[in-house]
Order: C-alpha cells, then structure tokens, then sequence
C-alpha cells in the first residue's frame, strides 16, 4: 500500500486469531493504528498490548458478538468514525456439515456473521472514505466461493459457507465497479487452506484457550495477508494468495460475460425443444 495516502486507524473483525490477528501485526508494523474486533477479550487485550509494546502504535479493542444485533451497531459506529482508512472484514464462522442436518440456529448465524455483518460495517464505513477521498475495505472471503459444484470430500459440507463467500466475491467485485471513480479501494482476498483454528469449530463458539492451528495446515496466515495488502497497493480486486495465474481472474469474467449474453428477450433453443417433446 501507499502509506502516505492510507495511514490512519485499521478496523479489523475477527482480530483474536488466525488471518485476522496476521492483519492486526502487519498493519501495526507499517504503522497504523487499530481497533481490533472478536468475541475473546483475553486475546485481543493480549494482543493489543503487544502490539502497543512492540510497535508504539495506539490499538483499541472491541468485545463483540457480530452476530449479535447491538454489538454489531456498536462496531458499526466506530467504523463510521473519521479516523478509520482501513476495514479489514475478516470475521467468519463455517457452520459446516450436511445442509438437512445443521441446527437452523447456526446457519442463521453464519448468515448473520458472514453477509449481513460485513456488508452493515461496509455501508456504515464507506461514504466517510468517498468523502474524505481517502480509504480501503478489504473483505476476506474463500476459495470456497468457487467450489459450488463439487461435491464434499475432501472438501467440507459448506452449502451456506460457500454461498456466503461467494456473495462476498460478488459483492465486493460489484462495489469495486461502483466505486472505480473514487479514490477508495475495494477487495476481497481468496484463501484456499489456510494454517489457522478455523476448522476447531462450526463456529458455535469460539475456540478456548491459546490460539491453535487445525491439523489440516495450509497457506500460513502471514502469507496471506502479506498477499493482501501487497494487491490492495496495486488496486487489484480480487487477491487470490496462491494464484500464480493472474489471468485466471480475467477470463473467469469472460466466462461471465458469455452466461450473461442469456439476457434476451427469447428463451434458448434448446428449452423450446424440450417443450415441443412434453406435448
């Protein structure tokens, strides 16, 4: 990133762990100050008083359940605050298992956590940044959001995982197109495996105790986030750490753009076959 024009106070969700506390460590290392979010106060004190000893910079913290109506509106507002350049949305719960077998509670809940929460602190932050000409939101979604047609094993039961992170791609890439007049950068980081305690949950409750990392391993944290602000530097819209394949992303909107040619006024050939044969 451009540190100039950026510096300012870094709003990070779900900071106690994992990419999120990676965030936390880089952008304190570069200088911004934080206000870090996640549902374990004793990890994020612990983690803000570090960073305060290690790197001078100033680190709030922000006790929330984002699933939780009256503690998102209190992040809400804190976002919305002039000093903050920086949204990182990295807050997230799985909810895995099969889609008719998963309590109903706890897919309202990754409902809630991963859509309905980053796109309320997205709105709530947003016409500060464009009025100021000045700010990023970078939103972290998942490889996921591309695997819908694969069936589980080895990849988790994710219907609602998957979709949710699919609708923070879409999301994100439309904004990104809606703001490309203004100063304000918008981006969502794609992970594939990623070597943090994520999968030590369905996301219920947090994981207690000291920070851990799944058996499965993967991509570290760091590398991660190094990925992402090294694209958010170059305004590259959707970072996908492991992709060595840049073009990838281009022809996928290509692809795109040849679904969307559907959008005539006259149904394909193919259905009006199908019709015939049905009577």
């Amino acid at each position: 990133m451009t540190e100039d024009q950026t510096l300012g106070t870094a709003l990070v969700t779900g900071a106690s762990s994992g990419i999120g506390a990676q965030y936390a460590r880089q952008l304190a290392g570069r200088g911004w100050d934080l206000v870090l979010v996640a549902r374990r106060a004793d990890r994020l004190s612990a983690l803000a008083a570090r960073l305060r000893e290690d790197t001078g910079v100033t680190v709030g913290t922000v006790t929330a359940d984002l699933a939780e109506p009256a503690d998102l509106a209190r992040v809400e507002a804190r976002v919305a605050a002039d000093d903050v350049a920086l949204l990182v949305n990295n807050a997230g719960i799985n909810g895995y298992g099969p889609f008719t077998e998963v309590d109903p509670g706890l897919l309202a809940k990754v409902l809630a956590v991963n859509v309905v929460a980053p796109t309320a602190l997205a709105r709530a932050a947003l016409p500060g940044m464009v009025a100021r000409g000045r700010g990023a939101v970078v939103n972290v979604a998942s490889l996921l959001a591309f695997a819908g047609g694969l069936p589980p094993g080895p990849l988790p039961h994710r219907a609602v995982y998957g979709g949710t992170k699919g609708y923070m791609v879409t999301f994100t890439r439309t904004l990104a197109a809606e703001l490309a007049d203004t100063p304000v950068r918008v981006q969502v980081v794609c992970p594939g495996l990623t070597a943090t305690e994520f999968h030590l949950t369905a996301g219920e409750a947090p994981v207690p105790g000291e920070e851990r990392v799944h058996e499965e391993g993967g991509m570290s944290p760091a590398d991660v986030v190094t990925a992402s602000l090294a694209a958010l530097g170059t305004r590259e819209v959707v970072c996908v750490p492991g992709l060595a394949d840049a073009d990838a992303v281009e022809r996928l909107a290509a692809a795109e753009l040849a679904v969307r040619r559907g959008s005539g006024a006259s149904i394909a050939g193919r259905y009006r076959s199908a019709e015939r044969s049905e009577a």
